[in-house]
């Protein structure tokens, strides 16, 4: 461990942001040395750790797939095993495979500015063992929420249930629901992906929720895109898609943000057309914040609803007073009788992987930095990261991003410099929350984040056409971003 392994560019997580940044890297700097750590035992992320039925992506692939390749599938609501397959078919065309290093979980890193590089603490979670890695930079691509615990409150009597307890994050291979009693805890994504998908064998599945969430139906299909590629082949067709649908959700997220009284009146006549005569549509699907303050819920081919008007699934909206032994007691003084409880409650957010970043011997506090084009942190050399959009397809984003990293590593290169760091013109620069959210997994954990600024480069955008001109089309150089040669910090040169 006194000299460790050197890479240019170390990549935390194999992920669909991971896969991302190692292609464009190897697109744009060939030469450069890199390797993908990745704490599980497998490819995909987010795709191959959740296993619960039904799971599918809720924004469309045309989008929510890379810019490089191709979505070919007809379907533009897809399934986690398409998903995970489009992964590792673009990480096995692109040699991207053999840069990963499985079961290595990073559990801190310290830079030094006198050598200009990051030295890494990692855990082989296969064996125990601990190595280090040297790495000019470190690029977090390792989502935004801990793979190993999901998010539970505190529910009373919980002990005392007779049946099964069930997290979506940690579904049992062995859990058999034919004709059961389920009750699905939640109004989220996962609730209304789970309670079709549940329903075709179960005896009868309840979502169960605190309040109502925003639903809105979807085609599975995008007949436009499927033409377009028939026509003009999968590359332009693809291309072609992905810009009609960009324009699709940007138009979409302004109209709810400027006119939320005409979004909500349109969502709400759209719910109840596909909702049995005299079904109560204010009292479970028409929640009390706007559309869009908290992200939308898309169901492909309304099969949440096909699975309510059927009869095979219900929602009821009450509170919880205790669990029983058979079921949930609901403060309405309704009982909701259950063989399996499913807790949807949501994920447990964690910033980068909740390593340890340490900067010249100073712990890094999160709270305290401050997001630099929602990609680097104010005091921490050299150090990226992959956070996609919260109203939009998470890898527009993500795009965009690695596309600037590699940019600003030909800059660096091009007038003889190795460190990056972000610094405010202004050190009393005004902050807030570093995503304006209200969703409950932000907000438990907004005092763990990092701010961001009232204004560019500060600013985490959730625009990618702002983005497009910041992060695609603008200069890298910029006066909040100090370049420096680390062999000047060595000679003095620069003040530490």
């Amino acid at each position: 461990m006194d000299h460790p392994e050197h890479l240019d560019v170390l990549i935390v997580g194999a992920g669909i942001s991971g896969i991302g940044a190692a292609y464009y890297l190897q697109q744009h700097h060939p030469d450069r040395q890199y390797a993908i750590v990745e704490a599980r035992g497998a490819t995909g992320g987010t795709w191959d750790l959740f296993r619960y039925p039904g799971i599918r992506s809720d924004s469309d692939l045309h989008t929510f797939g890379y810019e490089f390749k191709p979505w070919r599938d007809d379907h533009a609501i897809a399934n986690a095993d398409k998903i995970l397959a489009y992964l590792r078919e673009t990480a096995a065309e692109n040699g991207i495979d053999d840069k990963v290093r499985f079961h290595h979980k990073v559990l801190g890193a310290e830079w030094s500015s006198e050598k200009g590089r990051w030295v890494v603490d990692i855990e082989r979670t296969d064996t125990a063992e601990l190595l280090q890695i040297s790495a000019n930079w470190l690029f977090c691509a390792g989502g935004y929420y801990r793979y190993d615990e999901g998010y539970t409150p505190h529910f009373e009597g919980r002990e005392r249930f007779t049946g099964r307890i069930v997290h979506p994050q940690h579904w049992p291979e062995d859990l058999d629901y034919t004709g059961k009693k389920v009750v699905i805890i939640g109004s989220g994504a996962t609730a209304v992906t789970l309670v079709p998908a549940m329903a075709d064998k179960a005896e009868h599945v309840t979502m169960l929720q605190r309040s109502p969430t925003y639903v809105l139906p979807v085609s599975s299909k995008d007949r436009f895109a499927n033409i377009a590629k028939t026509v003009l082949g999968d590359k332009r067709g693809y291309a072609l898609a992905r810009r009609k649908n960009i324009a699709k959700q940007r138009f979409v997220y302004q109209f709810c943000q400027q006119h939320p009284a005409a979004a909500r009146r349109l969502i709400r006549r759209l719910n109840a057309k596909q909702l049995p005569a005299g079904y109560p549509v204010d009292e479970h699907f028409s929640p009390t914040y706007d559309p869009w303050d908290q992200r939308l819920c898309a169901v492909p081919d309304a099969d949440l609803f096909a699975a309510i008007g059927n009869g095979s699934a219900s929602v009821v909206t009450d509170r919880i007073a205790t669990f029983t032994e058979t079921g949930i007691l609901l403060e309405s003084g309704r009982e909701l009788d259950a063989d399996i409880i499913v807790t949807a409650t949501g994920l447990t957010m964690q910033a980068f992987g909740g390593m340890v970043l340490t900067v010249d011997g100073a712990a890094v506090h999160l709270p305290d930095t401050v997001a630099y084009k929602g990609m680097m942190l104010s005091g921490v050399p050299n150090f990226a990261y992959a956070i996609g959009y919260t109203n939009s397809s998470w890898t527009l984003k993500v795009g965009l991003l690695c596309e600037h990293f590699c940019r600003l590593l030909a800059h660096m290169d091009a007038h003889g410099y190795d460190t990056a760091c972000p610094v405010p013109d202004d050190p009393h620069m005004q902050t807030r929350p570093f995503i304006d959210f209200s969703a409950g997994y932000v907000q438990r954990a907004v005092d763990q984040l990092p701010r961001q600024g009232a204004g560019q480069p500060w600013v985490t955008s959730m625009s990618y056409h702002s983005d497009v001109r910041l992060l695609r089309d603008d200069a890298v150089a910029d006066p909040n971003l100090k370049l420096t040669c680390s062999a000047d910090v060595t000679a003095g040169l620069v003040a530490r």
